[in-house]
């Protein structure tokens, strides 16, 4: 089965879905969220660079047409500082 590709909106990167963050204005409320709902969807690499660009640069707000509020950029930014954590820990050499 093929899957899905979706466009990062800062970098404008193609890969799986997956391997991107999603990010929703609900249909019905008009309200942002992470991850879940059936609307308007815009996705971001895991990567400092793109959520900087997408932050300063307002482009979640032109894609899901909509303001932003900030608890949505702190918690991306809280996702990536997690996932730069583990990815730090991972990769170092055991010592000896």
């Amino acid at each position: 089965m093929q899957p899905n590709y979706r466009r990062c909106i800062s970098c404008r990167k193609i890969a799986p879905k997956q391997t991107f963050w999603r990010i929703v204005r609900v249909h019905s409320s008009r309200q942002v969220q992470l991850d879940k709902g059936m609307g308007r969807s815009a996705y971001i690499c895991p990567h400092e660079s793109c959520l900087y660009n997408a932050s300063k640069k307002n482009r979640l707000g032109k894609v899901l047409r909509t303001n932003i509020p900030d608890n949505i950029y702190r918690t991306l930014w809280n996702r990536w500082h997690r996932l730069n954590n583990a990815e730090s820990i991972s990769t170092k050499p055991p010592n000896s």
